[in-house]
């Protein structure tokens, strides 16, 4: 199991609050919606990887001490262990920069009240409304290869 991180920038508007998800073009998960993140390299630790990852996959700067923790999720995938991982989540509402394409993300935003679960891993919709309102969340979620809670 290996570690990674995801990160949900949030921007408030005249009468909402918008999230910024990004197609995933490449890897795992191609063609859904996800946040920023990606894997835990040897000797960061998540929150440091969570600003790497939001430069490398959105080419904008977050400050590590802008990133709130929402999430510590396991995810064994029972038929393909190699895929097992922990997530560590976290939401940024401040950064320099605009959110912009790259070879990893196609970003988009959303407005919170209308997040497009259906185009996410099915767990989303389980747990990120509880997150976005505050709660933290620490659970295991298991999938299959195929994509599929069990």
């Amino acid at each position: 199991m290996y570690d990674v991180c995801v990160v949900y920038l949030l921007r408030q508007g005249a009468d909402r609050t918008e999230i910024l998800l990004g197609e995933k073009l490449t890897g795992l998960g191609v063609g859904k919606l996800v946040g920023a993140g990606g894997k835990v390299e040897p000797g960061e630790t998540p929150v440091e990887a969570a600003v790497r990852e939001v430069a490398e996959e959105l080419g904008v700067a977050v400050d590590v001490a802008a990133l709130e923790p929402i999430s510590c999720i396991t995810y064994p995938f029972v038929d393909r262990d190699a895929w097992s991982q922990r997530s560590f989540g976290f939401i940024a509402r401040s950064w320099t920069g605009e959110p912009r394409e790259s070879v990893e993300l196609r970003p988009a935003w959303f407005n919170v009240d209308a997040i497009p679960f259906d185009r996410m891993w099915a767990d989303a919709a389980t747990w990120l409304p509880g997150a976005l309102a505050g709660e933290f969340v620490e659970r295991t979620i298991a999938f299959r290869a195929d994509g599929t809670m069990v």
